[in-house]
């Protein structure tokens, strides 16, 4: 998996654990794609401190998949429900894992 697409999943699930800052580090740097230099000269810290901070958080979304496993959980889920043939039960356990 693409590693902007891997953080980008982790972050779904995980992002509600971070701090506002890192949250705010995290989408700036991967959903709105700005440069550590662009981070730096917007939050007015060095573009070693952005680093820093992003592979923080990237650190801590893997630790916390690694410790809960709800992504790898929901692919093996969605991988038993697409090979499931009785569509009434199919559909209501999509339900309850979106």
């Amino acid at each position: 998996m693409e590693e902007v697409t891997y953080f980008n999943l982790l972050y779904d699930y995980y992002g509600d654990l971070l701090t506002d800052k890192q949250k705010e580090y995290f989408e700036s740097y991967y959903f709105n794609n700005l440069s550590l230099g662009e981070m730096a000269e917007i939050y007015g810290v060095s573009r070693n401190a952005i680093h820093k901070q992003v592979k923080n958080v990237t650190e801590k979304l893997e630790h916390y998949e690694k410790v809960l496993g709800l992504c790898e959980l929901n692919n093996k889920l969605n991988e038993i429900i697409s090979k499931m043939d009785n569509s009434e039960i199919k559909s209501e356990l999509e339900k309850l894992i979106k």
